[in-house]
């Protein structure tokens, strides 16, 4: 008994710090939207294809990620996502050195492959290995970690990536042919960050390979189709609960640093450490604060109380003028913290056999992370005015309320 504590204990500690590892190349993203948008000069809405390659990966994958892990196990799902991570980080170097903007898209979207997989395994991982009674605590803990990445992803990606090229008035006063040669150096200072990211990948890859994972035995069922999966009313509506706030995320995430230097006037440095220290932060402390809290409220009832929260924060966002709007958008990270792991873990409660195939269709419904930001991009261009594209997020939180309060409800099935 001793031994198989330690085994699991070790199990769990390895595969938190994958949170925390896929938790930062996210959290890149939001870097890379405004340095991207610079160098090719794109709109708001094209810049928001970075955030759709990357979650288009989560629907294209999430069903044969549920097969890889159901037919050859968790740890072989792991191996196989770390490995495809490492390979789109890597691709940041030709995608630099080509100077595409389809290439940088294209290593985002097998990077997010990877995650996908990742994901698919450490989530229901996380949340079977150990008392299914503090399920929804355990994987809200580990997720924290996920938070951590969120604070520190943004403040060491904008001094390695923000800080790098000339300024908006120095470009200006550029001939085309130097402005060009100027905007193409910027574009290839993502090399390195990512190579980086690439071998810290491959060493952990390496690590899973060596080590003994405890398997999580499931009992087996004949009938393994999606259909027979969606009997049960709570994961269909945890399927849309979690595509509504992914979508949310990613929008209050990505654009946080466009939203801040339109809506506060403040600079791109400076709105990056506002998004590390300010919703990076807040996202971390909700993350344990909201572990610390389940074990006197009930997990339902505090996304309930949580996504109402949002919604108001989200009415502060569009409404309001100056630094409050970013104040509003950090309350917003503070509140959000719980609701992936929380939408996940009662979504998975109780599916017994199902849980792999239920596992891969909410990941599936990270997909709303592709769709919601070019709405919110469309809308911003539309209105020159990012804070109205907050209606977009306000939307998601309330769809989020009704699950919290009423969707997550267990229904017998026949």
């Amino acid at each position: 008994m001793p031994n198989k504590t330690a085994s699991t204990r070790f199990a769990f500690i390895m595969i938190t710090s994958l949170f925390f590892m896929w938790g930062f190349v996210h959290n890149l993203d939001p870097i890379l939207i405004p340095h991207l948008k610079k160098s090719f000069s794109l709109s708001t809405l094209q810049s928001s294809l970075i955030d759709s390659a990357v979650f288009i990966a989560y629907f294209v994958m999430a069903l044969p990620a549920g097969y890889v892990i159901k037919t050859y196990g968790y740890k072989a799902g792991i191996i196989t996502g770390l490995a495809l991570f490492a390979i789109g980080s890597f691709l940041f170097i030709p995608a630099a050195n080509t100077q595409q903007y389809a290439f940088f898209l294209t290593a985002l979207f097998v990077i997010a492959c990877g995650l996908t997989i990742l994901e698919t395994a450490a989530n229901p991982y996380a949340s079977l290995l150990g008392d299914p009674a503090s399920a929804t605590q355990r994987l809200n803990f580990a997720q924290s970690f996920n938070g951590l990445a969120a604070t520190l992803a943004p403040i060491i990606g904008a001094r390695i990536i923000l800080t790098q090229g000339a300024s908006d008035e120095v470009l200006s006063k550029m001939t085309d042919s130097a402005r060009q040669i100027a905007l193409a150096s910027e574009a290839a200072s993502v090399k390195m960050p990512y190579f980086i990211l690439g071998s810290i990948i491959v060493i952990i890859a390496v690590i899973f390979a060596f080590i003994k994972l405890p398997e999580i035995i499931e009992e087996a069922s004949e009938n393994k189709s999606i259909l027979h999966t969606l009997r049960h009313s709570h994961l269909r509506w945890a399927v849309v609960a979690q595509f509504f706030y992914v979508g949310a995320q990613v929008c209050v995430f990505s654009f946080f640093i466009l939203f801040a230097i339109k809506a506060a006037g403040i600079d791109r440095v400076k709105a990056a450490d506002y998004l590390g220290w300010g919703c990076g932060m807040a996202f971390m402390i909700g993350r344990f604060a909201g572990t610390f809290f389940m074990r006197y409220i009930a997990p339902p009832k505090l996304l309930a109380f949580y996504a109402a929260m949002c919604v108001f924060l989200c009415l502060g966002a569009i409404l309001l003028k100056g630094i409050p709007t970013v104040y509003c958008v950090i309350g917003i990270a503070f509140f959000m913290s719980i609701m992936f792991p929380t939408i996940f873990s009662l979504g998975i409660n109780q599916l017994e056999s199902d849980t792999e195939m239920g596992s891969s269709l909410i990941i599936m419904s990270i997909v709303g992370g592709a769709l919601m930001p070019p709405i919110l991009g469309y809308i911003s261009d539309l209105t020159q005015n990012i804070q109205i594209g907050y209606i977009v997020p306000l939307v998601c939180f309330a769809f989020i309320f009704y699950f919290g309060w009423k969707g997550h409800k267990v229904v017998p099935v026949n």
